[in-house]
């Protein structure tokens, strides 16, 4: 059985929906998997061993549906479920297609009203549930991020304080409203008493460097120096993970790591905290509770709707340093 995967983006969305690619493959008799995306975000899935093809979705929309029309699948599981995907079905439309539910009227409720009617199921099963009709069922393996060994990052790349084992604090997000401040960041990463790798993309780098400033030699700014992939190998390496709620928690999640997750904007009860699976591992939640502006958007803004941010100012950084700490000393 031929079947094509469909999530476009981003980074954490299509890490979450590797569960599908892995019991599809592994569970659908004779299964080809194919997985659809964006060009930028191919390189997430090049190296997945479950994978035997990807398509990108280009500017010449006729030919990807022309590719996409000679590959002949039998089946269609649409993981992202918008109007763009929804022509890709309809150009395919002899082939059967099942979506995932995006719960958006849930959704809704929870942001623009604050009544919470989100059931307690994380994104990943509503992703397998989109899968149910082939008999797929969660394996329980959790998340996969597979790091071609070109992108595996040496330790001599690191400075010398941080060879014996560093925290990776990931800095970056999408939007704004999902990121500590500045002053927050640079509070947590002076307190921490062990090596610190900054994590985020170029246009985190000044930031990181500020970050950085404070101790030269306990903090290194990695933020746009390393590819993804790279990136990964160094959330992979990591003693711990301090972040955002952002792509590379999910990555962080994919390799076990004990996950430290910071909420400002968005809120857990979405359905995207870091997934192990079966597996139990320490991931303690940090968010500001009792703000009746919060959750203010499912995704995130540019900056605080109401001026005063306090879904992130008010956060307790040294209960977090704290919750590093103790984190550290479990895998010691």
């Amino acid at each position: 059985m031929k079947v094509l995967i469909v999530r476009l983006s981003s980074i954490g969305d299509i890490v979450l929906t590797t569960p599908v690619v892995r019991c599809v493959k592994q569970q659908v008799q004779e299964a080809e998997v194919h997985y659809l995306t964006k060009k930028s975000f191919a390189t997430l899935l090049n190296s997945n061993p479950y994978v035997s093809k990807v398509h990108v979705l280009g500017d010449d929309w006729d030919a990807m549906i022309a590719a996409l029309q000679a590959e002949q699948f039998d089946c269609i599981i649409d993981l992202h479920h918008n109007l763009r995907t929804l022509r890709i079905k309809r150009a395919l439309k002899k082939v059967p297609a099942y979506s995932f539910n995006k719960l958006n009227v849930q959704k809704w409720l929870l942001t623009a009203l604050k009544i919470n009617r989100m059931p307690p199921v994380h994104i990943v099963d509503r992703y397998l549930d989109a899968a149910k009709t082939l008999g797929v069922v969660n394996d329980g393996r959790g998340l996969d991020y597979f790091i071609p060994a070109k992108d595996e990052v040496p330790v001599t790349d690191l400075p010398m304080s941080h060879h014996a084992g560093y925290v990776a604090v990931v800095i970056g997000a999408a939007l704004n409203t999902k990121k500590l401040p500045l002053a927050k960041l640079q509070q947590l990463c002076a307190s921490l008493q062990h090596p610190v790798v900054l994590l985020g993309g170029p246009e985190d780098r000044a930031a990181g460097e500020l970050i950085a400033a404070q101790d030269t030699v306990k903090i290194y700014n990695a933020c746009g120096k390393f590819n993804l992939n790279e990136s990964a190998h160094l959330v992979r390496n990591a003693r711990l993970v301090v972040t955002h709620d952002t792509g590379l928690m999910h990555v962080a999640a994919a390799f076990k790591k004990q996950i430290i997750s910071v909420w400002g904007n968005t809120v857990p009860a979405f359905g995207m905290t870091p997934y192990y699976g079966n597996a139990v591992v320490n991931a303690p939640v940090f968010e500001v509770n009792g703000l009746s502006c919060r959750p203010c958007s499912k995704i995130g803004y540019k900056k605080c709707p109401k001026g005063h941010f306090k879904c992130m100012n008010n956060q307790d950084i040294p209960a977090i340093v704290q919750a590093v700490e103790k984190g550290i000393k479990k895998v010691q």
